[in-house]
């Protein structure tokens, strides 16, 4: 069994159902199985992809990647998203690092492709769409007549099928290997997660070259046989427009968004009442953030994992998220949690030690990346980097990354915290904090502040905001005002580069 099989199942026994909708057009689950099955037969048949090869796309979001992906689980091929926020060099980079012998681009990006390819003379380039161009091929004219089978035998969950390519911030990025059976137990999990049904509608708007998009809700999406609403990139007023018109049941959104959300006309006055819930995680969440759909009565879910976990490890339910307020959560259904201390003892309750994650769901290894391997995964553990701790009522919360944690003085100071402070001044849009070499102390926390564009919020009310409000060893020592917060593709404040920062200017 392969996780092809999951649309083969829901097109007999519910073929005229949309599975994905896009653009104005709504596909239904039986061409998405016939498009899986013509798109296999052409891998295999015309560009003779065998099992175990790698095949990268270079696109926005649209079916065309979903239908390679379930392709590929047929044939056991694996198939490598690439981020196109990347520069043409990163993408060589990851291109040469998985062996990729083929890849497809969408016509966006095919300009940006033409230096690659005389780096990469054995790789296969696939147009999706545009004019037909010497050096390449046309996935249009590969899929037309294709015959012949649509399958490799005996592919099943064992057989790896992603290579997630990490963000990079402290280097070269690492390829998460993802095998089918981390696909399907995240599924599972994704589905107690958001009592996924048949009947839900979901929207899709995140990137899917990364877990977040691709695997919080979409491929589950498809396991529960529910439709998916299918977004090219994030755009504030084509998801308002969806929430009115569509009427989605699911969505994920992400802090870094709501600045440019509730800023649109119209969008505080929507009526949101499809919606059984909103995920959210990928960062330590605003207080605000929560409040302000809890306000609205709709629960705000936090959940909380990695590449590497596929990525659902840990999470809140709807039941629970009004209760639960500020945690991330519980272990999601197939996954075992662990908070250990630096010698891997057990952490006692509220204790914060590094979090722990073991699940099917977890990657098999870093591909060509033995010793970033042994790191991580250890006796069967995932040792995700990050710092959290388990709570009295059982739910856990989320800290800091451990290389973000500032020590200053010998007192262990946790920017989230901070963080939370300055976001609920009136005068401040974004806000950051990480630590600054100081030779009585060892670090200082600085506050990295975007202001609003018609203020004048200087460094001393800044600091006096903290009056009161935390104990004086957490207040930061200084300030930094800039334009914009650093992020990555999934919208992470890039905190390395703020660090560089905070310690050349102040």
């Amino acid at each position: 069994m392969n996780i092809g099989g999951w649309i083969e199942k829901w097109a007999a026994a519910t073929p005229d159902k949309t599975a994905i909708r896009f653009e104005g057009t709504d596909i239904s689950y039986r061409e998405f199985d016939l498009q899986i099955k013509k798109y296999a037969r052409m891998l295999k048949q015309r560009l003779d992809i065998q099992t175990g090869d790698r095949v990268a796309y270079l696109g926005q979001n649209q079916p065309q990647m979903l239908i390679l992906l379930f392709a590929c689980a047929r044939l056991g091929t694996i198939l490598v998203p690439l981020n196109w926020r990347l520069a043409p060099a990163e993408h060589l980079q990851i291109l040469k690092d998985c062996g990729a012998g083929t890849l497809f681009v969408d016509d966006l990006y095919r300009p940006q492709c033409e230096s690659l390819r005389s780096e990469l003379r054995g790789c296969q380039f696939v147009a999706l769409a545009g004019e037909n161009k010497p050096g390449w091929l046309s996935l249009d004219e590969l899929v037309q007549g294709v015959q012949g089978d649509d399958y490799h035998p005996g592919i099943g969950l064992e057989d790896p099928l992603l290579i997630i390519y990490t963000s990079g911030t402290t280097g070269f990025p690492k390829g998460a290997v993802l095998k089918q059976q981390a696909i399907q137990v995240n599924a599972v999990n994704s589905t107690a997660m958001h009592d996924m049904t048949s009947q839900d509608i979901i929207l899709t708007c995140l990137p899917m070259f990364h877990v977040g998009g691709l695997n919080v809700q979409t491929t589950p999406g498809f396991h529960a046989g529910a439709t998916v609403i299918l977004h090219r990139v994030f755009n504030p007023e084509k998801i308002l427009n969806c929430i009115i018109h569509d009427r989605p049941t699911q969505v994920i959104i992400l802090p870094a968004h709501m600045p440019a959300l509730e800023a649109l006309p119209g969008w505080n006055t929507a009526d949101f009442s499809s919606l059984h819930s909103v995920v959210t995680g990928s960062t330590a969440i605003p207080d605000t953030m929560i409040a302000y759909w809890h306000g609205k009565g709709i629960p705000l879910i936090q959940l909380y994992g990695a590449s590497e976990t596929c990525p659902i490890a840990i999470h809140q339910h709807a039941s629970n998220t009004f209760a639960t307020e500020g945690s991330i959560g519980f272990p999601a259904l197939y996954c075992d949690i662990r908070i250990v201390d630096d010698a891997g003892r057990d952490c006692a309750v509220d204790i914060p030690g590094e979090i722990l994650i073991r699940g099917g769901n977890v990657m098999s290894h870093y591909w060509n990346n033995e010793a970033a391997t042994l790191e991580v995964m250890r006796n069967g553990w995932y040792y995700s980097g990050d710092v959290g701790y388990k709570g009295s009522t059982g739910c856990y919360y989320f800290l800091e990354r451990k290389n973000d944690i500032i020590i200053s003085g010998g007192e262990n100071i946790y920017p989230a915290e901070i963080e939370n402070v300055l976001l609920v001044h009136p005068e401040i849009i974004e806000a950051a904090v990480v630590g600054r070499e100081d030779a009585r102390w060892g670090e200082v926390a600085v506050a990295v502040v975007v202001k609003r564009d018609d203020c004048d919020l200087t460094r001393e009310q800044v600091l006096d905001w903290f009056e009161g409000k935390l104990g004086r060893y957490k207040h930061p020592r200084d300030v930094l005002f800039i334009e914009a917060l650093p992020r990555n593709e999934m919208r992470k404040i890039m905190k390395p580069m703020l660090r560089k920062l905070v310690n050349k200017y102040l």
